[in-house]
């Protein structure tokens, strides 16, 4: 497992959520403290295939999982086959684009390989959406996809057993629909509170399972989903959210220039991902420590009280183990050397981000510069890179780039490559071949 065994002095989850700052809002605080003191229960956390890969934002609800699991309680990893064909509204200021089922499916997939990596499954666990073919094993997690349940359903028999039991009133004053009613909420998306609601209330019937955690932005769908089990099957059970990963000014993690960060190597290489936690601001170490690491908390807040420069030795540790627990930990020593080579001047070159181009593409009058650092997307168009040697922000084997309208010929190679910086951070060698 990748949680040390004297993590925490608490013994149950509950409180070691609650001292990690993860726990946002519950729907019965007491009873869900007591009630995961005292048994081993089956939570669910939703996960919508909108890429083909989990991103920095899934991360956070693995990690929930991971602890429940260390504490005896067992995941159900719900993919959203079915919820994915209408696209959750929540924290979207647009409509989402709509996907094939082949798409769909794809997606579905590879999540559950990304899954494997931090999870421990019972693979012979099965559901048909009516019933299940055993009871997972003791410690293990069990997977499921609602296009199960959602697919055949009928739409009438739907809405007439479902959807008489929710209030388009206390729907509208939801968070999730409020801020997308100026710009317009079509019919499909109002429908997904209701496939969400009924996803809580077919595993709560037929798997058992007790709770629902997700991000805050998930809580109205949450309420719902309690709401319909208690009504629908006079059972009670539980919801909890938790914080979102925000900076200190408020803002998501996990956007970097060239979109998502992403947690498989082939979109963002380990090099990259490391180096994202090492840069983050000063303000946002303690909570990036708590939340993505498993360090305990006493060496968590030792790291984070550091000042000034020495803080910079906080942000390596936790670069190093957000990386080790995502790529492992040979690609963690491997970023870790390539951002001291860079930075300090020790280690190896080797793993620095690399383009290998066509000697043929620089011969007589070469490449402007600017066409070149955004081939390599070190800038998003030709104006921002214009912009940014304009700043003194663009340097080429540490001497400053000072005419946007340099070109890059063989000449500027020095055996067969060049390595460009791009403000304070951003790193990138170019090898001839």
């Amino acid at each position: 497992m990748f949680i040390p065994d004297n993590v925490s002095q608490y013994t149950n989850v509950y409180d070691v959520l609650k001292e990690r700052g993860f726990i946002e809002q519950t729907t019965h605080d007491e009873e869900i403290r007591e009630m995961l003191g005292k048994e081993k229960v089956k939570f669910y956390i939703g996960f919508d295939p909108t890429a083909d890969c989990l991103h920095v934002g899934h991360f956070m609800q693995v990690i929930i999982m991971m602890w429940m699991q260390k504490f005896g309680h067992t995941p159900i990893v719900l993919i959203g086959g079915g919820t994915g064909m209408v696209g959750d509204p929540s924290g979207r200021t647009d409509m989402r684009q709509m996907m094939t089922p082949e798409t769909i499916q794809h997606n579905c997939d590879q999540f559950k390989k990304l899954f494997d990596k931090f999870i421990d499954f019972d693979d012979e666990f099965k559901y048909d959406g009516s019933g299940a073919n055993k009871e997972p094993e003791a410690g293990k997690a069990i997977c499921v996809n609602n296009a199960t349940w959602l697919l055949p359903q009928k739409y009438v028999d739907f809405i007439r057993d479902i959807g008489r039991h929710f209030s388009v009133n206390n729907m509208l004053r939801a968070e999730c629909f409020k801020q997308r009613l100026e710009k317009g909420l079509s019919f499909l998306e109002f429908n997904y509170m209701l496939m969400q609601s009924y996803d809580f209330m077919v595993m709560a019937r037929d798997l058992d399972c007790k709770m629902e955690f997700g991000g805050n932005d998930q809580w109205s769908n949450i309420l719902g989903g309690v709401d319909l089990t208690r009504r629908e099957l006079q059972k009670q059970v539980y919801g909890m959210t938790f914080s979102l990963l925000t900076t200190s000014e408020g803002k998501k993690m996990g956007k970097t220039q060239k979109g998502a960060l992403w947690l498989d190597a082939a979109k963002t290489s380990p090099y990259e991902f490391y180096q994202y936690w090492r840069n983050v601001e000063d303000a946002d170490v303690n909570k990036c420590l708590r939340m993505l690491t498993f360090l305990p908390m006493d060496e968590v807040n030792r790291l984070s009280a550091l000042k000034d420069a020495e803080i910079n030795k906080a942000k390596e540790i936790l670069a190093y183990e957000v990386t080790k627990l995502v790529h492992g930990e040979a690609e963690a020593e491997k970023a870790q050397s390539a951002a001291r080579a860079l930075f300090a001047g020790g280690g190896s070159m080797a793993d620095v981000p690399t383009t290998v181009m066509e000697k043929s593409r620089f011969e007589g009058e070469g490449m402007g510069v600017v066409s070149l650092i955004k081939e390599l997307k070190l800038v998003p168009s030709n104006g921002e890179g214009f912009r940014t040697i304009e700043q003194g922000g663009l340097s080429i084997d540490d001497v400053k780039v000072t005419d946007a309208k340099m070109k890059i010929t063989l000449d500027t190679f020095k055996d067969g490559a060049i390595l460009i910086k791009k403000g304070k951070k951003t790193f990138h060698k170019v090898q001839l071949k």
